[in-house]
């Protein structure tokens, strides 16, 4: 088993670098750069002056160098210094904004893990019955419905006509005057409709992948083998189809990990919590590279932590994979 995770990890290492290679040359091929979004069309501001900050930022040397000096630094995470007008280092900026964005992905998983299981499951166990059309409908709406559309709906309901739910941040005004559970609890309710938002299209599609892999299971030869030397039910469904069902299921819920990471980008801008993913969004708007590099970077890596996981629990699950 160590073997096997120290040859993904080594894998993880040229993909990394591959992906920070094609996001390096991407940003720059948007419109416009940080000199234009800080300056302007400012009249005042000379070609000299113009050049001189573009050396300060290093923005006068081949793309190519560039790169291999921004690699160079990133080797000691040294991810630079913002190009806002606060220059703040970037690693700063996203320590500062990392712990959330973290959180709510983690508790999205979570969540999704812990609902799409029962849900494709059961839908299968009672193929055609009312709760499999209910919920086939259910997950046809989840399929459908965007996700900045669902958490406007929610905080419409939630927020504003019910007041059950805060529709933005991350904590209360009086939060440092709250108990150590009141905190918690204050937390836990300014983030139920983020996660649910960042989980509802993940459940939606896995519970029907893990419902199309239980019936195929079904049809195996073990499964009526297993009945035929009389099993319970329960044993049949959960220790031998259930198990062999997961092992795709896990492929996917490990590869729905970048979607929940972009996602932050559009739930932290509606949801006005001070994440990456909104910091992502403000350093593209400002051109700022070293912040969006970094971002990138720190979300490349984090997506490959939750594949390197996927492979763990893969392995876990299927013990031939660890050859």
């Amino acid at each position: 088993m160590g073997i096997y995770i120290a040859k993904r990890i080594l894998f993880m290492i040229p993909i990394l670098i591959g992906i920070t290679l094609v996001s390096f040359f991407v940003i720059h091929l948007a419109p416009g750069n940080p000199l234009t979004e800080q300056l302007g069309l400012n009249p005042k501001v000379s070609a000299s002056s113009r050049l001189m900050l573009a050396k300060l930022y290093g923005l006068n040397k081949p793309l190519l160098t560039q790169y291999f000096d921004w690699l160079r630094r990133i080797t000691t995470l040294n991810f630079g210094v913002s190009f806002t007008a606060n220059h703040e280092p970037v690693i700063t900026e996203i320590e500062r904004t990392i712990g959330i964005t973290i959180l709510i992905n983690a508790l999205a998983t979570i969540f999704i893990f812990v609902f799409s299981i029962p849900l494709g499951v059961i839908s299968a166990i009672k193929q055609n019955s009312f709760f499999d059309k209910i919920s086939t409908v259910l997950v046809f709406i989840g399929f459908a419905a965007p996700s900045f559309w669902v958490a406007l709906l929610m905080i419409i309901f939630f927020g504003i006509d019910l007041h059950i739910l805060p529709i933005g941040g991350i904590t209360s005004v009086n939060y440092n005057f709250l108990t150590w559970w009141g905190k918690i609890f204050d937390i836990a309710k300014h983030l139920a409709m983020p996660v649910f938002v960042a989980g509802f299209g993940g459940i939606a599609g896995l519970s029907r992948y893990l419902r199309g892999n239980m019936l195929e299971v079904y049809r195996q030869e073990y499964i009526m083998t297993a009945r035929a030397k009389g099993l319970k039910e329960q044993v049949v469904i959960y220790k031998h189809a259930m198990k062999n069902a997961l092992i795709p299921f896990i492929t996917i819920l490990g590869l729905s990990i970048p979607g929940l990471i972009g996602g932050s980008v559009i739930i932290e801008t509606i949801f006005d919590i001070n994440g990456m993913g909104r910091l992502f969004y403000q350093s593209v708007l400002a051109r700022d590279y070293p912040t969006i590099m970094g971002i990138l970077v720190i979300g490349a890596v984090l997506t490959l932590i939750g594949n390197l996981l996927a492979d763990i629990t893969y392995a876990i699950v299927d013990p031939r994979l660890r050859n």
